[in-house]
Protein backbone atom coordinates (compact mmCIF):
# COMPACT_ATOMS: atom_id res chain seq x y z
CA UNK A 1 0.00 0.00 0.00
CA UNK A 2 2.85 2.40 0.84
CA UNK A 3 5.42 1.11 -1.65
CA UNK A 4 4.45 3.55 -4.41
CA UNK A 5 4.93 6.51 -2.06
CA UNK A 6 8.21 5.13 -0.70
CA UNK A 7 9.56 4.44 -4.19
CA UNK A 8 8.68 7.95 -5.35
CA UNK A 9 10.41 9.55 -2.35
CA UNK A 10 13.49 7.33 -2.37
CA UNK A 11 14.07 7.13 -6.13
CA UNK A 12 16.22 10.29 -6.49
CA UNK A 13 18.73 9.55 -3.67
CA UNK A 14 18.88 5.87 -4.65
CA UNK A 15 19.59 6.81 -8.27
CA UNK A 16 22.40 9.14 -7.20
CA UNK A 17 23.98 6.46 -5.00
CA UNK A 18 23.51 3.86 -7.73
CA UNK A 19 25.43 6.05 -10.18
CA UNK A 20 28.38 6.10 -7.78
CA UNK A 21 28.29 2.31 -7.48
CA UNK A 22 28.17 1.89 -11.25
CA UNK A 23 31.15 4.22 -11.67
CA UNK A 24 32.99 2.11 -9.08
CA UNK A 25 32.26 -1.02 -11.09
CA UNK A 26 29.77 -2.55 -8.64
CA UNK A 27 27.10 -4.67 -10.34
CA UNK A 28 23.48 -5.17 -9.38
CA UNK A 29 23.94 -8.83 -8.43
CA UNK A 30 26.72 -7.92 -6.02
CA UNK A 31 24.41 -5.40 -4.32
CA UNK A 32 21.68 -8.06 -4.11
CA UNK A 33 24.02 -10.54 -2.44
CA UNK A 34 25.33 -7.87 -0.07
CA UNK A 35 21.79 -6.99 0.94
CA UNK A 36 20.96 -10.62 1.61
CA UNK A 37 24.14 -11.06 3.66
CA UNK A 38 23.21 -8.05 5.76
CA UNK A 39 19.72 -9.47 6.19
CA UNK A 40 21.11 -12.77 7.44
CA UNK A 41 23.36 -10.85 9.83
CA UNK A 42 20.30 -8.93 11.07
CA UNK A 43 18.49 -12.20 11.76
CA UNK A 44 21.51 -13.57 13.62
CA UNK A 45 21.72 -10.43 15.77
CA UNK A 46 18.04 -10.70 16.65
CA UNK A 47 18.38 -14.39 17.45
CA UNK A 48 21.25 -13.47 19.80
CA UNK A 49 18.91 -10.97 21.52
CA UNK A 50 20.51 -7.88 20.01
CA UNK A 51 17.44 -6.39 18.32
CA UNK A 52 18.80 -2.85 17.91
CA UNK A 53 21.88 -4.16 16.13
CA UNK A 54 19.50 -6.30 14.11
CA UNK A 55 17.48 -3.22 13.18
CA UNK A 56 20.58 -1.36 11.95
CA UNK A 57 21.61 -4.33 9.81
CA UNK A 58 18.05 -4.79 8.62
CA UNK A 59 17.85 -1.18 7.42
CA UNK A 60 21.19 -1.52 5.64
CA UNK A 61 19.92 -4.68 3.99
CA UNK A 62 16.80 -2.92 2.70
CA UNK A 63 18.92 -0.04 1.41
CA UNK A 64 20.76 -2.57 -0.74
CA UNK A 65 17.41 -4.01 -1.83
CA UNK A 66 16.44 -0.62 -3.20
CA UNK A 67 19.86 -0.04 -4.74
CA UNK A 68 20.18 -3.26 -6.74
CA UNK A 69 17.27 -2.35 -9.01
CA UNK A 70 18.58 1.19 -9.45
CA UNK A 71 22.01 -0.16 -10.41
CA UNK A 72 20.42 -2.67 -12.82
CA UNK A 73 18.45 0.07 -14.57
CA UNK A 74 21.67 2.07 -15.09
CA UNK A 75 23.44 -0.96 -16.58
CA UNK A 76 21.59 -4.00 -17.94
CA UNK A 77 18.60 -5.54 -16.11
CA UNK A 78 18.57 -9.34 -16.38
CA UNK A 79 16.09 -12.12 -15.65
CA UNK A 80 18.73 -13.70 -13.41
CA UNK A 81 18.98 -10.52 -11.37
CA UNK A 82 15.20 -10.24 -11.00
CA UNK A 83 15.05 -13.90 -9.92
CA UNK A 84 17.80 -13.47 -7.33
CA UNK A 85 16.23 -10.29 -5.98
CA UNK A 86 12.78 -11.73 -5.33
CA UNK A 87 13.99 -15.14 -4.12
CA UNK A 88 16.46 -13.69 -1.61
CA UNK A 89 13.91 -11.10 -0.49
CA UNK A 90 11.45 -13.82 0.52
CA UNK A 91 14.17 -15.72 2.36
CA UNK A 92 15.06 -12.53 4.23
CA UNK A 93 11.44 -11.85 5.18
CA UNK A 94 11.11 -15.35 6.60
CA UNK A 95 14.35 -15.08 8.58
CA UNK A 96 13.23 -12.22 10.84
CA UNK A 97 10.20 -13.88 12.51
CA UNK A 98 12.28 -17.06 12.80
CA UNK A 99 15.03 -15.09 14.54
CA UNK A 100 12.58 -13.73 17.13
CA UNK A 101 11.33 -17.28 17.71
CA UNK A 102 14.90 -18.45 18.31
CA UNK A 103 15.54 -15.53 20.67
CA UNK A 104 12.52 -16.38 22.87
CA UNK A 105 10.93 -19.65 21.77
CA UNK A 106 8.39 -19.94 24.58
CA UNK A 107 6.83 -16.52 24.08
CA UNK A 108 7.56 -15.94 20.39
CA UNK A 109 7.33 -19.39 18.85
CA UNK A 110 3.60 -19.50 18.11
CA UNK A 111 3.19 -15.88 16.92
CA UNK A 112 6.25 -16.31 14.68
CA UNK A 113 4.72 -19.47 13.19
CA UNK A 114 1.43 -17.68 12.55
CA UNK A 115 3.24 -14.80 10.86
CA UNK A 116 5.32 -17.14 8.72
CA UNK A 117 2.14 -18.94 7.64
CA UNK A 118 0.65 -15.58 6.70
CA UNK A 119 3.79 -14.80 4.69
CA UNK A 120 3.23 -18.02 2.74
CA UNK A 121 -0.19 -16.71 1.77
CA UNK A 122 1.04 -13.32 0.60
CA UNK A 123 4.10 -14.76 -1.10
CA UNK A 124 2.34 -17.58 -2.93
CA UNK A 125 -0.47 -15.34 -4.19
CA UNK A 126 2.08 -12.75 -5.30
CA UNK A 127 4.31 -15.20 -7.16
CA UNK A 128 1.50 -17.30 -8.67
CA UNK A 129 -0.08 -14.21 -10.19
CA UNK A 130 3.29 -12.94 -11.45
CA UNK A 131 3.89 -16.21 -13.33
CA UNK A 132 0.50 -16.16 -15.03
CA UNK A 133 0.66 -12.43 -15.71
CA UNK A 134 3.98 -13.00 -17.51
CA UNK A 135 2.39 -15.79 -19.55
CA UNK A 136 -0.38 -13.43 -20.65
CA UNK A 137 1.96 -10.51 -21.27
CA UNK A 138 0.36 -8.35 -18.58
CA UNK A 139 2.32 -5.33 -17.33
CA UNK A 140 2.00 -3.55 -14.01
CA UNK A 141 1.19 0.14 -14.44
CA UNK A 142 1.74 0.80 -10.72
CA UNK A 143 5.27 -0.69 -10.63
CA UNK A 144 6.58 -0.61 -14.22
CA UNK A 145 10.25 -0.78 -13.17
CA UNK A 146 9.90 -4.10 -11.37
CA UNK A 147 11.40 -7.23 -12.92
CA UNK A 148 8.08 -9.10 -12.68
CA UNK A 149 4.42 -8.23 -12.32
CA UNK A 150 4.23 -6.64 -8.87
CA UNK A 151 0.77 -7.29 -7.44
CA UNK A 152 0.26 -4.80 -4.63
CA UNK A 153 -1.78 -5.13 -1.49
CA UNK A 154 -2.32 -3.96 2.05
CA UNK A 155 1.03 -5.37 3.22
CA UNK A 156 3.90 -4.67 0.87
CA UNK A 157 7.63 -4.26 1.46
CA UNK A 158 7.31 -0.88 3.21
CA UNK A 159 4.71 -2.09 5.69
CA UNK A 160 6.75 -5.22 6.37
CA UNK A 161 9.84 -3.13 7.08
CA UNK A 162 7.89 -0.91 9.49
CA UNK A 163 6.59 -3.99 11.29
CA UNK A 164 10.09 -5.47 11.60
CA UNK A 165 11.39 -2.15 12.91
CA UNK A 166 8.67 -2.07 15.58
CA UNK A 167 9.55 -5.62 16.56
CA UNK A 168 13.19 -4.64 17.00
CA UNK A 169 12.37 -1.48 18.94
CA UNK A 170 9.80 -3.18 21.18
CA UNK A 171 10.77 -6.88 21.19
CA UNK A 172 8.76 -7.55 24.36
CA UNK A 173 5.63 -6.89 22.25
CA UNK A 174 6.63 -9.22 19.44
CA UNK A 175 3.46 -11.31 19.74
CA UNK A 176 1.28 -8.22 19.32
CA UNK A 177 3.12 -7.08 16.19
CA UNK A 178 3.24 -10.60 14.75
CA UNK A 179 -0.44 -11.40 15.23
CA UNK A 180 -1.51 -7.96 14.04
CA UNK A 181 0.63 -8.08 10.91
CA UNK A 182 -0.43 -11.65 10.22
CA UNK A 183 -4.06 -10.47 10.19
CA UNK A 184 -3.16 -7.72 7.70
CA UNK A 185 -1.29 -10.28 5.58
CA UNK A 186 -4.39 -12.49 5.57
CA UNK A 187 -6.42 -9.57 4.22
CA UNK A 188 -3.77 -8.98 1.56
CA UNK A 189 -3.92 -12.63 0.54
CA UNK A 190 -7.70 -12.50 0.20
CA UNK A 191 -7.62 -9.33 -1.90
CA UNK A 192 -4.91 -10.78 -4.13
CA UNK A 193 -6.84 -14.02 -4.61
CA UNK A 194 -10.00 -12.13 -5.49
CA UNK A 195 -8.15 -9.69 -7.74
CA UNK A 196 -6.19 -12.42 -9.46
CA UNK A 197 -9.34 -14.47 -10.00
CA UNK A 198 -11.04 -11.52 -11.66
CA UNK A 199 -8.09 -10.55 -13.85
CA UNK A 200 -7.36 -14.12 -15.01
CA UNK A 201 -10.94 -15.13 -15.80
Amino acid sequence: MLDRVAIRLLAPPLAALAQRLVRAGVGADAVTFAGFGLGVAAALAIALQRPLAGLALLLASRLCDGLDGAVARLTQPTDRGAFLDIALDFLFYASIPLAFAVAAPQSNGLPAAVLLAAFVGTGSSFLAFAVLAERRGLKSTDYPAKGLYYLGGLTEATETLVCFALMCLFPERFAFWAYGFAALCALTTVTRLVGGWKVLR
